[in-house]
């Protein structure tokens, strides 16, 4: 299947009214990566390009739909009858259907949510301390994953 960002790419599929984009971009970032932004709202991609993002994530078009804030169930796209080609249609004419960040790289390409999750995609480590906009931190001064207690 052909792949349509260069290997050693960081592409990252961003809304920057959300917070975890913007969390993820700022973990990008902080690992000294100065990523390729797609706004997909402006910018949405191809058909093609969504179906290759779905499959390089191992997931169906389900599992990218975005419910919260879209047409979601004014279109009825709960219906489980409904086959994978209508629910990338739907995301492909409403691209706020479409959940983010979807964060491609050399290691693979991933829905970020929770933010933390671009941490196991990203080519190189964290360059210090990261907190998300909210305080919670991420990552500490030396680079390395917070882990969370509970």
């Amino acid at each position: 299947m052909r792949h349509f960002l260069p290997s050693d790419q960081v592409t990252i599929y961003h809304n920057p009214a959300c917070g975890t984009s913007r969390n993820v971009l700022g973990l990008i970032r902080n690992a000294g990566i100065t990523p390729h932004v797609v706004e997909y709202l402006k910018t949405p991609p191809s058909r093609a390009e969504l179906v290759d993002l779905i499959a390089r994530m191992g997931c169906t078009a389900r599992d990218v739909l975005r419910r919260k804030g879209t047409p979601h169930d004014t279109l009825g796209l709960d219906d489980p009858t409904l086959a994978e080609e209508a629910l990338i249609a739907a995301m492909l004419a409403h691209p706020i259907l479409i959940n983010r960040p979807i964060v491609a790289t050399p290691l693979g390409v991933r829905l970020c949510r929770p933010s933390e999750t671009v941490l196991d995609i990203l080519p190189t480590p964290q360059r210090g301390a990261f907190a998300k906009e909210d305080g919670a931190p991420v990552v500490d001064a030396r680079g390395k994953r917070v882990i969370k207690e509970g």
